[in-house]
């Protein structure tokens, strides 16, 4: 049985049973007691089997209310395009030498997008962003002409989702020091993302758990009524 650290003890609140979305909004805040303002974590169990093309889950999403994180936007393009992608903020902005750069180990940002005429370039660079979920896609907009917008979006409280292998989706939704007002909206924000983005291959519950925590708290069930209320 694993260890459990000594702030467990101050912990408060029922993991065993599901709560309405306000009151985990309310027990995870609660716990979050750390010296740092932490982020709070939903992770999302799909009925779904990734491994299979047709059950595959992947999108994005605007948080209404933002991730309260400083996001670092990487952007592969050249000429009128790279001018667009500084002047709308993006930290990194370049075309063959930048994908140089990522080929020899640099990684300083959290969102890279590209422009299409970019993309045989990219496809370098599959094997080093692929692993890491930040490969330019263009379901998601991060392969896209209108890289200012883009990168408005990703700095402004737009965040990817996918299906990891055992059909879970992991997303920061805001802070602890967030309002529980925001929190909620965010929440379900997302939620209604991933129903949007149900797959046509996906058979029975399509969304069978629901679970909030903060980045070192515990996790509280929510239950899906809640959400929709």
């Amino acid at each position: 049985m694993a260890k459990q650290p000594k702030r467990a003890k101050t912990w408060t609140g029922d993991r065993t049973q599901t709560h309405a979305l306000d009151a985990v909004i309310k027990l995870v805040k609660a716990n979050a007691n750390a010296k740092f303002d932490e982020s709070i974590e939903i992770a999302v169990n799909l009925g779904v089997d990734p491994r299979h093309a047709d059950q595959q889950v992947r999108g994005v999403v605007a948080l209404p209310s933002g991730t309260g994180r400083h996001v670092r936007v990487a952007v592969i393009a050249k000429d009128a395009k790279a001018a667009e992608a500084t002047a709308a903020g993006a930290e990194i902005v370049g075309a063959e030498e930048l994908v140089e750069r990522i080929q020899g180990g640099f990684m300083d940002f959290d969102r890279v997008i590209a422009t299409p005429d970019m993309m045989a370039l990219v496809g370098r660079l599959g094997k080093v962003l692929g692993p890491r979920g930040l490969m330019p896609n263009p379901r998601v907009g991060t392969v896209t002409p209108n890289v200012g917008q883009a990168v408005k979006d990703a700095k402004g409280g737009s965040i990817e989702f996918r299906t990891e292998k055992t059909g879970i989706i992991h997303a920061g939704i805001g802070k602890a020091s967030f309002t529980e007002e925001a929190l909620a909206i965010n929440v379900r924000a997302l939620v209604d993302a991933l129903n949007k983005a149900k797959p046509s291959g996906a058979k029975g519950t399509y969304i069978k758990k629901i679970s909030l925590s903060s980045t070192m708290g515990p996790g509280f069930k929510v239950d899906q009524a809640s959400i929709s209320a």
